[in-house]
């Protein structure tokens, strides 16, 4: 099936608003991720900084080697819940995290020298006394950009992510077994291909001094154009030129098109056109729209005056701009419809909020196996007071 304009469950059979996961879908993404495995030797990492629904880990961990984190808090949920391998990245680490993650994580890696160095002997003591091999890796900036929009680029001008050549000490690089970069975004093999090229051009000859190389994430594997032949011969040439293994890290890949919000309209205005009320905000919700931005697919829907009746969607915030877009329907839009919008497992649920005490939407699964729908959790008033003060 496909996730980008359909669903399989009873948009009615759940309270609203709430997230909703086909394990089918998510298993059919699975299935890509395996085949990419089986056919390079790659090793694959599931991004929690998109996609950390934990409840749904025992599925993903039967393809998956592990997590890569952000933070500390990401770390220990990789740990205890995911129980494979863990990989920390962060601009900057403090002591405290550092210490937080010796014992959480398995490779550490660094945006700088200057923190490698800083934190080299703490992980070393941390290691021994905890009982814990842990390795060391460096983010490097091949200073090559693929990325349409700034705020997503990591190889943007001024970037603050990883090590430019010029400023790579390989005289430090003892204990150092792998190098990690990461410049894409939602993309096709093809960017990859020239990524590798300029990382190669920049670091190529340090590349024989570690053990594995990090092409980090937004590749969009699973996506139906996703050029998969020519990943898998990148990624097999590489490891044939310098005899290292080679992880991937993405997270839209590994739930793409699995997820929906599913709303309900609460009322529908009039102003220079018509608006449709929603249970749901956007700043909130789905802030991507915002930031990105972007206009998601809603099932049954069409752009402005495709079909019969054209509707402004309006979230619940008090912001001006909480607009999912302008959509337009087969029939006229009432208090009570469900609309479903597509492709939100990813960058959703990790970054939802409670501005203006809008209620968090609850989490839930469908599984097509059995048609049955489970409430993994819901939120109430309890969560936003527990986060203030």
């Amino acid at each position: 099936m496909d996730g980008r304009t359909a669903y399989r469950f009873d948009p009615h059979q759940i309270a609203t608003p709430s997230f909703v996961v086909d394990l089918g879908l998510i298993r059919q993404n699975l299935d890509v991720l395996a085949g990419v495995k089986a056919r390079t030797g790659c090793r694959i990492l599931l991004a929690l900084k998109g996609f950390a629904m934990w409840s749904v880990f025992p599925v993903l961990r039967q393809v998956l080697d592990g997590v890569c984190a952000s933070s500390p808090h990401e770390a220990r949920l990789g740990r205890e819940e995911f129980g494979r391998e863990v990989h920390v990245f962060a601009a900057g680490y403090s002591q405290a995290d550092i210490v937080d993650l010796c014992a959480t994580a398995d490779h550490i890696v660094f945006n700088s020298f200057r923190q490698l160095e800083a934190f080299r002997g703490l992980i070393a003591e941390e290691a021994t006394r905890l009982g814990r091999e842990i390795e060391l890796g460096v983010r490097i900036n091949p200073e090559h950009s693929e990325g349409a929009v700034p705020i997503y680029d990591p190889c943007s001008p001024g970037s603050r992510l990883g090590v430019r050549r010029r400023d790579f000490r390989p005289g430090l690089l003892h204990g150092v077994t792998g190098l990690h970069w990461h410049n894409l975004c939602e993309q096709n093999a093809d960017c990859l291909e020239r990524t590798i090229a300029a990382a190669e051009k920049g670091f190529g000859e340090f590349f024989s001094r570690m053990e594995y190389v990090n092409f980090g994430g937004g590749h969009h594997i699973t996506r139906p154009d996703y050029d998969t032949d020519l990943l898998c011969r990148l990624i097999n040439d590489f490891k044939q030129r310098h005899g290292m293994q080679v992880y991937l890290e993405p997270g839209e890949a590994v739930a793409l098109n699995s997820g929906y919000l599913v709303s309900t309209v609460l009322d529908v205005t009039q102003a220079d056109m018509p608006i449709a009320i929603l249970d749901t905000s956007v700043p909130a919700h789905m802030p991507d729209v915002l930031e990105m931005p972007y206009r998601p697919h809603i099932v049954g829907s069409g752009l402005p005056g495709e079909k019969a009746h054209t509707y402004r969607l309006g979230g619940l915030s008090c912001l001006a701009g909480d607009v999912a877009g302008e959509y337009s329907f087969d029939r006229p839009l009432a208090p009570g419809d469900r609309l479903v919008f597509t492709d939100m497992a990813h960058y959703s649920m990790v970054k939802t909020n409670t501005f203006n005490g809008i209620q968090l939407p609850s989490i839930a699964v469908f599984e097509p196996e059995d048609g049955s729908m489970r409430v993994v959790r819901s939120f109430g008033y309890e969560d936003f007071k527990g986060r203030l003060s």
